[in-house]
């Protein structure tokens, strides 16, 4: 139980997969100073997923279309080999893509390149 001392942070997610929503609910659920809005209830923080992530190209940031294409799929959690697999290229291919982006982005990881890539703007959750 939170005290008068401990805020709670009041998050309200709108997503359109259900079942993603579902089990963001449930890992959010389990988070101390985090509640969850009800529906209608104002929140302090919202949570807003297209049905697809966009990539958007900042100056800075030349990405190739291959390399966008890459970057999304990253964004979606998919491994070398399911890039490889949904964008008909060789995992070898996908590697390289991958290490090309971490170059890019300046990150340490696949998870950082992401989270290096929103931060940026260049691709938007």
């Amino acid at each position: 139980m939170n005290d008068a001392a401990s805020p709670v942070i009041v998050v309200a997610i709108e997503i359109a997969d259900a079942a993603m929503a579902d089990r963001l609910a449930s890992l959010l659920s389990g988070v101390t100073g985090i509640r969850l809005a009800a529906p209608g209830e104002e929140a302090a923080v919202a949570l807003v997923s297209r049905d697809h992530p966009t990539v958007m190209e900042p100056a800075e940031i030349d990405l190739t279309p291959r390399e966008r294409d890459v970057l999304l799929l990253l964004a979606e959690g998919a491994s070398n080999k399911a890039i490889a697999r949904r964008l008909g290229i060789s995992v070898h291919t996908a590697k390289f893509h991958v290490g090309s982006l971490l170059d890019k982005l300046d990150a340490t990881g696949r998870t950082d390149a992401v989270a290096h890539a929103a931060r940026l703007g260049v691709i938007n959750l």
